[in-house]
């Protein structure tokens, strides 16, 4: 049965559930897990710590979530099966605000790597923060 996102047990849940579809998929499992390798558990801490701060306003995460992702060798396609995989988790999991939230969150933090990561490759320099 679908429940609300109201507690980190949920978000842990929900990072957990998304990563394992990441973790075995065609697309973007190779990237992830040649990136991540053995750190699968910090990962999914620092993703639990972000999705609680972004969604239950408990301020667990610090950090700045972009650095990590501008090498990374995706493009439109990964952040569109990303947000495919991540929409359908929290469909198939959650429901309400906090669910509908989520999924608007992730579609404009995808959007706003994808223009950053145009910008740097078209700039040939590093990320400024």
């Amino acid at each position: 049965m679908k429940r609300e996102i109201q507690e980190l047990k949920d978000i842990q849940q929900l990072v957990d559930t998304f990563y394992e579809k990441v973790r075995t998929d065609d697309l973007l499992g190779p990237i992830f897990n040649g990136v991540i390798r053995d750190r699968w558990p910090m990962h999914l801490q620092k993703m639990y710590n972000f999705w609680q701060t972004v969604l239950l306003k408990e301020h667990t995460y610090n950090g700045r979530p972009f650095p990590p992702h501008y090498q990374l060798p995706v493009d439109a396609r990964h952040f569109e099966h990303w947000l495919h995989l991540f929409s359908e988790t929290v469909d198939e999991l959650f429901t309400g605000e906090k669910a509908t939230e989520a999924k608007w969150r992730a579609q404009k933090m995808a959007e706003m790597f994808q223009y950053k990561i145009a910008y740097f490759r078209g700039n040939s320099s590093g990320p400024l923060v």
